[in-house]
This record gives C-alpha cells, structure tokens and sequence, in this order.
C-alpha cells in the first residue's frame, strides 16, 4: 500500500523526492505507454534490473505505479487516472518540462523492439518449431551471410569508397561483392591496421588523407559509405562538400550514424563533436554539397547494445 505522510505538505515534498531522479521519471514515460516487468524495462531503458528495482519500490510505495503479478513475474504500469488529483496535475505539469523529444527517442525505440520481442514469445508458445527458427537457422548457417547477400544487390562492376575506414571492417565487406575498394582514413595508426587487415584483398586501395581534401580524383566512384565518421566532424557540411565531387554524377552516398541524443560525456571521453543527428540536421548540412537527401531511417536497436540509436541516410549527387 502507498505510504501515507504525516500531513499534505510532506505528501508534496515526498512526490516532488519520487520525480526527482530522472530514471523515475523514465520508467513512468514508458509505464504510462505499457504495463512491464522489471527485465523488460531494464532493456528498453538500458538499466541494470537491480536499478530498476530499486527505482520501482519508491515508485510502488508512493502510489505512482500499480503492481500485479502474472506467473512468476511483477508487471509495473502508472496509475494514470487513478492517480490522487495532485499526483496527476505534478506528472501533467512534468511532462511538459521533460525537455526535447529525442531526449527519449531511445527509449521508445528501444519499448518497441522489447514488445516486438513479446510477441514472438507468444508465437513461441504456441509453435515451438517456429519459435525456435531463428536459433536453428543461426546453427546451420550463421548469421554473416544475410549482411553479404544484401550487399550483392550492388552491382558488381562499381566502385565504391570507405570514407573514414578506421580499420578497414566495412571496406573489407564491399571487397566481396563490387569491382574495386578505395578505403581512406587521415589517421596513421588507423590506415597502417587497415592496409594490414586489406593486404590479401587486390581489389582494395587504402589511402591516406583528411576527408576535408581527400586524395581523390573527380567523379572516380559510383558510391560511397561515411560510417559513423560523422559526429567527429567539426563541419559536416564541409565535409559533404569535400567528398562529393568523388561521386560520379547519379552516384550514391550511404551515412550511417547516431540520432540526436544527450549523452555530453562522450564529447569529453571520445572526442564527440555533435550529439547525434536528426534528418534536418542531415539535410542542412547537405546543402551546397550536390547532394539531395533522398532517405532517412531510423535504424532498429539491437537490444545488445549500450550506445545511441542509429540511422541510414541514403544521399544522391
């Protein structure tokens, strides 16, 4: 049962205590969309369930969140209009000041991919060998062959260009499946592992030199990939127009790269210089380059992962 202080000004206190913790109020985001279990809030807010817990029993206690039990489980949902009067004029109030909506676009990118998953185990109950497809297809086969066979889409005689290659790990994937490679990076250190890890690949060509003034020739490609290369760049935009004259008339260019997010840290400890991107971003910095931005997505999470949510952009010259 809720907790029920001495008097209405420690009732006031204590709810504006509840909502002072920004994960609280997170989980009431998406508690107000779904009712959830603590493992399943736990991935779709990339929280130890320990966290989520925690966070939950105050939660609980103070009467924002209801609790049943289903199986062996706990699912959580906000009272909504079961709230007291003033809990839901304080919530009401709260969501109006949580701050821009790409704040939590992770979050609810990541809700929809841990109900999707639901669903399938609900097919699971009721067909275990469809259930268990994915598992055995991954024992035949793999998993490496579905990025491959995609990429064969590409026609085989073009000639495409890793802008900002690091290591040479998507170079290596194009070498497969188009006529020739050309991998550049302004990194020593960066180039020296990619030529090491290309070195058995004639059809790869790695070549030093800053995407600001690339050591390419006009119209030498047919498309081009920047794979999270972007949010390292002073000026984006600088750097669209830097590389475009590379691609052939009609040419493509393939931008990979993080949503708009607030994780400032990574400014501080990996030299981030924009927190993401949205498509108006992408299309502004377009501008004057020659590329049209023709398609923006974004990427589904994979649930293993710990960073920001990614799109694709598919530019044309």
């Amino acid at each position: 049962m809720p907790r029920e202080p001495a008097n209405p000004r420690d009732r006031w206190l204590g709810w504006l205590g509840t909502l002072g913790d920004l994960a609280r109020v997170r989980m009431l985001r998406l508690l107000a969309r779904e009712e959830l279990g603590v493992g399943e809030l736990a991935r779709a807010l990339q929280l130890p369930q320990s966290t989520v817990s925690r966070h939950l029993k105050p939660l609980f206690d103070d009467g924002w969140v209801s609790k049943r039990a289903e199986g062996t489980q706990s699912l959580y949902r906000l009272r909504g209009d079961d709230l007291e009067p003033g809990m839901r004029s304080l919530w009401q109030m709260g969501q109006e000041h949580l701050g821009p909506r790409h704040a939590f676009e992770e979050d609810d990118a990541r809700l929809a991919e841990v109900l999707a998953a639901r669903r399938v185990d609900s097919r699971t109950f009721f067909g275990r060998v469809a259930g268990d497809w994915d598992a055995l297809r991954h024992e035949l086969f793999g998993t490496a062959f579905v990025d491959e066979a995609l990429l064969g889409l590409l026609p085989p005689d073009a000639v495409a260009i890793d802008f900002g290659c690091g290591t040479g790990e998507v170079a290596e994937r194009l070498a497969a499946v188009v006529r020739r490679v050309i991998a550049v990076d302004r990194e020593p250190a960066m180039v020296a592992a990619a030529r090491k890890r290309l070195a058995h690949l004639a059809n790869v060509e790695v070549r030093e030199g800053d995407l600001l003034s690339p050591p390419l020739a006009a119209a030498e490609a047919d498309f081009g990939v920047v794979m999270l290369v972007f949010h390292h760049a002073d000026d984006p935009g600088a750097m669209l127009r830097a590389i475009a004259p590379a691609l052939r008339p009609g040419g493509a260019l393939l931008v990979v790269d993080m949503v708009r997010h607030d994780r400032a840290g990574y400014q501080q400890s990996m030299g981030h210089r924009h927190l993401g991107f949205s498509e108006e971003d992408l299309a502004r910095h377009a501008q004057g380059s020659g590329l049209a931005l023709r398609r923006f997505v974004r990427l589904r999470p994979d649930m293993a992962a710990r960073g920001p949510g990614l799109f694709a952009a598919l530019l044309v010259r």
